[in-house]
């Protein structure tokens, strides 16, 4: 379980105040999608949780044990996948495990089997550049499983995919999530991906951003997207929080 308990942090350098009282709960196993405005802090908050960077008041607890630096048994998905060029599709997932110390024949092992269950076998010894942009998300997802973390961050992973790419690695996500359940906070932009991944969606508030509203998506699961934006809960949800994102941007459309 992931508490983030009246977490406040300034960058002074900057002026600028991104997160103020900022509280959420994720039980564990749970995705909780969080959505804001531009700038509200969003990114700030999954740094913190990552232990990258301090807070100035409030703390983080990871079950139970208060985040003071980068933990092991937490990763990070970033919109820009950040892959090695250098580095093949499995030397890429094998990165943290080297790190770790693994044995070869661990590593080999972890491979194959991450590898799969991306789906990307037949493609282990491909190169970033040989690849399309959902097939590297797919490798960052795969490296960011491989070390078993307890907790995932995903900082608008898909974000810079197009629509029907995107659609796709929302589905993939799903698929590798119901397989391997774990702790997950998704950062996005995108309603319809907050109430399609998400058991729970939060919203932020504009800079300095706190949790304004934690809304139970009480969508059954496993989830056919398109079936899920007929439902009557969907559009209840969407129009809600449209209505509140608007709110927070002052009639302006989200960027």
């Amino acid at each position: 379980m992931v508490v983030v308990d009246q977490v406040s942090k300034s960058f002074w350098r900057r002026g600028t105040a991104a997160l103020q009282t900022c509280s959420l709960q994720v039980p564990s196993n749970e995705i909780v999608c969080v959505i804001g405005p531009s700038g509200c802090g969003k990114t700030t908050l999954l740094r913190i949780v990552d232990g990258l960077i301090p807070v100035d008041s409030g703390r983080v607890l990871i079950n139970g044990i208060e985040v003071a630096a980068p933990r092991p048994d937490v990763a990070m998905v970033f919109q820009h996948v950040g892959l090695l060029p250098w580095k093949t599709a499995s030397d890429n997932v094998a990165y943290g495990l080297r790190l770790q110390g693994r044995s070869e024949r661990e590593v080999s092992d972890t491979i194959a089997r991450y590898i799969d269950l991306v789906g990307l076998r037949g493609f282990e010894s491909a190169y970033p550049y040989q690849l399309s942009g959902g097939m590297q998300q797919r490798v960052g997802l795969a490296r960011a499983l491989a070390v078993n973390p307890t907790v995932l961050l995903m900082d608008e992973p898909f974000g810079s995919l197009d629509a029907q790419t995107r659609e796709l690695m929302q589905e993939e996500l799903l698929r590798v999530w119901r397989s391997q359940p774990k702790t997950m906070i998704f950062v996005t932009h995108s309603i319809d991906e907050a109430i399609i991944l998400g058991g729970r969606v939060a919203l932020m508030t504009r800079r300095p951003g706190r949790i304004k509203e934690v809304i139970d998506v009480n969508l059954p699961r496993p989830r056919d997207p398109e079936a899920v934006r007929r439902s009557p809960r969907y559009l209840e949800m969407r129009e809600h929080i449209w209505h509140e994102l608007k709110v927070e941007v002052g009639g302006r459309a989200l960027s």
